[in-house]
């Protein structure tokens, strides 16, 4: 049987500063050695996600953007894309802009993938995050400062993202829900809420089939911490949720390992994959 690994990154093989130990990179790079299909799903981008597992060798398309894009992991060229029209993006960003509220917008322009904002907007919060995007740690060069809101919708949108007070975005994730795919959660590295906005038909699991389709694997095993991995679990022939776990997440597991800052996505392939007898992690069923 030919079976698809599939990780989400934050808060499940990352650690809480968001890098992936030297246990895990040894554990990912004997299993690419033998063979073994294994590949991430992050809501990141291809750029901050490849730059944390560059060490790691995934040659496999990644799923970036939570399934807006199927990317090669070897140099990001867009293998699968879910965009919104014309019309979607211009009534989701009058639906932020509607309740004072500006989101960072993200659209393939020029064939590159950017995103839009305007420098002096937002919630503090949000200008806090714009600094780990912006200047020296724009290294891809997607950051593009605008200077007004004409230009907010140029290119291909495909992604909102907003970051600001937690009834202000509720309000914006209850008119928004039914027709878009929304993710409302809590950042676990800086506690700020945060509404991700993408197309109905794009998300993690999406891709994750027709990645798994397109490497002719029978079945799929999954790891996540949060409520954006439900679909994906419900996609997956097995899923794990790590110890540090959303519960609605937990509820849908085949079961509960250790959490991440244990290295238990790592522990539980070389235990299952590598045959490590050594493995000690917790692990309970649902």
């Amino acid at each position: 049987m030919r079976t698809l690994y599939v990780s989400d990154l934050d808060g499940t093989l990352l650690h809480p500063d968001e890098r992936v130990s030297e246990y895990t990179v040894s554990v990912l790079n004997r299993l690419a050695a033998r063979g073994v299909l294994f590949s991430y799903a992050t809501a990141r981008s291809f750029a901050t996600a490849s730059e944390i597992m560059k060490r790691c060798k995934i040659t496999l398309p990644v799923i970036v953007h939570n399934g807006t894009f199927l990317a090669d992991g070897t140099n990001g060229k867009t293998l699968l894309f879910h965009g919104f029209t014309k019309a979607e993006s211009a009534e989701i960003y009058q639906t932020f802009r509607g309740a004072g509220l500006y989101p960072l917008v993200y659209s393939l322009i020029e064939e590159r993938n950017r995103f839009s904002f305007l420098s002096d907007k937002g919630s503090r919060a949000q200008r806090e995050f714009l600094k780990t995007r912006v200047g020296v740690f724009d290294v891809s060069r997607r950051a593009r400062e605008i200077s007004d809101e004409a230009s907010a919708l140029d290119g291909e949108v495909f992604y909102f993202t907003c970051i600001d007070e937690e009834q202000a975005l509720n309000r914006i994730y209850d008119s928004l829900k039914e027709k878009y795919r929304c993710f409302y959660l809590r950042d676990i590295y800086s506690g700020e809420y945060w509404l991700e906005v993408l197309p109905k038909r794009a998300g993690k699991a999406a891709a994750a089939i027709k990645l798994k389709e397109m490497l002719g694997c029978d079945k799929l095993v999954c790891f996540g911490d949060d409520v954006n991995d439900i679909a994906l679990f419900a996609a997956a022939d097995e899923c794990y949720a790590v110890g540090n776990a959303a519960d609605a997440l937990k509820e849908k597991a085949t079961a509960v390992i250790g959490r991440n800052t244990e290295d238990s996505v790592a522990h539980w392939l070389e235990h299952n994959l590598l045959g490590d007898s050594s493995f000690h992690k917790k692990s309970e069923s649902v």
